[in-house]
Formats: C-alpha cells, structure tokens, sequence
C-alpha cells in the first residue's frame, strides 16, 4: 500500500471517527439537557431590603404589567469599587431626565451575583440615598454568572423598556439616549413589540488592536470567527455590556437562554435573531476600565467551547425555542 493510501485510509477513519464522537455528543446532551431552562429562584432573592427600615418587599415579576419607563439591570460581582463611579454617572443621568421630563420614570436594579466583598452595602448605600423606588439591590445567594445575574435582574423589572449595563461603567451611560432613539425607530417606543437595540464598539475596533499585542489581536479575531459562523452573523460586537430590549422581547428572550455565564450575550442575540426580532447596532463610547474579570485567554476559550455548544445544542433540538414566539 502506497503512503498516499495510507494517508486516504487515516483521513477515512479520521473523518469517520469524528462523526461517530459527534453522534455520541449529540445523544448524551439529547438526553441530559432539557429543552428550556429550569430557572432556580432561591426564596432571599425574591425580596429587596428597604435599607432605612430593614423590611423585605417582594420583587414584581417580568410578566406584570410595566409601572414605570426603564429599568436598568446592573450585574456586579466583587464590585465595591467600581460600582460607585457607574452608579454616579447612571443615576445622575436618569435624575436629570426624570425632573426635566414627566412621563420618565426609571429603577436601578443592582444584581450583586454572589459578591464577597462589600458591592450589597455600597449599592444599598445608594438606595438609602435615592428610596427603593428607584434603587434596588437583588443579592443573589450564590455567583451564577454575568448571563443568570442579568436574566434575573430582567425577571424583576418595571420597566416598559430594559437596559443592562455593566457595572465598570465602561460605556458612557448618557449613551443611552442613542439606543433610546433607535428603539423609537425599530417600535415606535412600542413595548409590545419586539425591538433590541444594543450598543456597540466595532467603530473602536482599528484604534483597540492597534494597542493589544499580537496574540490577544489573535484570540480576539478568532472569537469573532467562531461568532459568525455558529451563532449571529449580522452584528460586530455581540459583547458590549450595553443592551436595551422592550418588555416583550425581554421575555421571550430570558425565558430560553440556557447559558449565564460570558457567552450569554451570543446566545441572547441567537434566540432574537430566530424569533426575527429588530436588532439594531448602535456605536457608543468606551473605555476600557482597569479591574476587569476576563482572563483573556482561558475566557475566550471559554466563551469559544461554549458558543460552539450553543449550535450543536440547538442544531440537535436539546435546546429549543417556544414555537408561539416564532414569527
């Protein structure tokens, strides 16, 4: 046997491997993930402390009807000093809207997700200050990422329109005004519609890989790849901490992303995109912020196995998305 047979003869096998591990995968998830999310709610996060009184009032939920115009989500783990300085530029921003606008309304849900140091006093601090109907603090028991702090954030708004934004207040928050615009383009400000409108950084894109080193340029590039070629090809920047959804589309959206921790913003877009929902990419100022918990290269690993079984599960059916919300 010649060496090209035998190297037809390994790729036969190879190839034929390969598809086998591929069906044994597909079987285990089939029978080891459910269909939709089981989201766990422990009983101390279904209430917020009024820090001036100590009492407990129970969270509203995502599917009452909205009281109020926006609801920013604020996931934070080990956030104590970055916090105040988002806090400061958020809060101050909504306030100026709300006394120069009547119909404005606004929450703050900050989302400590399992912190040990002290993020639930500082934001506490700030519902003291501005009253528990504006600030709140949902201290979850344990961290469950950045995807289940910012789902159960959702879970607990008012708002006819849903903001998160991360809590190094890397995003300039007066931004928030662009999306708000596009969001009155995608749905007349119409919360019974679908509409998603997200901030993003790929205008920055030339300036950032100009500073990063040749392999972080690499991982990054690499990540964008595996974005568009197994979850959502039509937006740059699936990353940026800074989305706003209607109420309609916040539900069905949460109520079936599986993944909670950094790749959840992939999967958040999948499920949108399938739904046909209106998703528009609006440039934003950012700065990046000293502090960050991504470890480049073990969270883009991450984040790449993580984007690939988004597919895969999906592709197989062991996850699945509500066929009422399918347009």
């Amino acid at each position: 046997m010649s060496v090209t047979e035998y190297v037809q003869l390994a790729l036969l096998f190879g190839s034929g491997f390969i598809f086998f591990l591929m069906i044994v995968i597909g079987i285990i998830l089939k029978v080891t993930t459910t269909p939709f999310p089981h989201i766990v709610r422990h009983k101390e996060e279904e209430t917020f402390v009024d820090p001036t009184t100590d009492e407990r009032t129970k969270f509203p939920s995502l599917e009452d009807p909205p009281s109020l115009e926006l609801s920013v989500i604020v996931p934070a783990f080990d956030e104590e000093k970055r916090l105040p300085v988002m806090l400061d530029e958020c809060l101050e921003y909504l306030e100026s809207r709300r006394k120069a606008e009547k119909s404005f309304s606004y929450e703050v849900i900050v989302v400590s997700d399992g912190s040990r140091d002290k993020t639930v006093q500082v934001a506490q601090k700030y519902c003291a200050k501005h009253g528990t109907d504006r600030v709140r603090v949902l201290a979850l028991v344990q961290n469950r990422g950045k995807g289940g702090a910012v789902r159960l954030g959702m879970l607990s708004a008012r708002g006819r329109f849903l903001l998160f934004a991360d809590a190094d207040g890397a995003t300039k928050f007066p931004d928030f005004a662009k999306l708000e615009q596009s969001m009155a383009q995608l749905c007349g400000n119409d919360h019974t519609k679908d509409a998603i409108a997200i901030g993003s950084r790929a205008h920055l894109e030339q300036e950032a890989t100009a500073q990063r080193t040749l392999f972080r340029t690499l991982l990054m590039h690499g990540f964008h790849f595996l974005v568009w070629t197994f979850a959502v090809k039509k937006i740059r920047d699936t990353q940026c901490g800074f989305k706003l959804l209607t109420r309609s589309s916040a539900r069905k959206v949460f109520a079936v992303m599986h993944v909670e921790r950094w790749a959840f913003d992939v999967e958040l877009l999948f499920i949108a995109q399938s739904y046909n929902i209106p998703i528009e990419e609006i440039a934003v100022r950012w700065t990046e912020i000293e502090g960050s918990k991504l470890t480049p290269f073990w969270s883009w690993l991450q984040m790449g196995r993580d984007l690939i079984f988004i597919w895969f599960r999906y592709a197989i059916g062991a996850w699945q998305l509500r066929k009422e919300h399918a347009n």
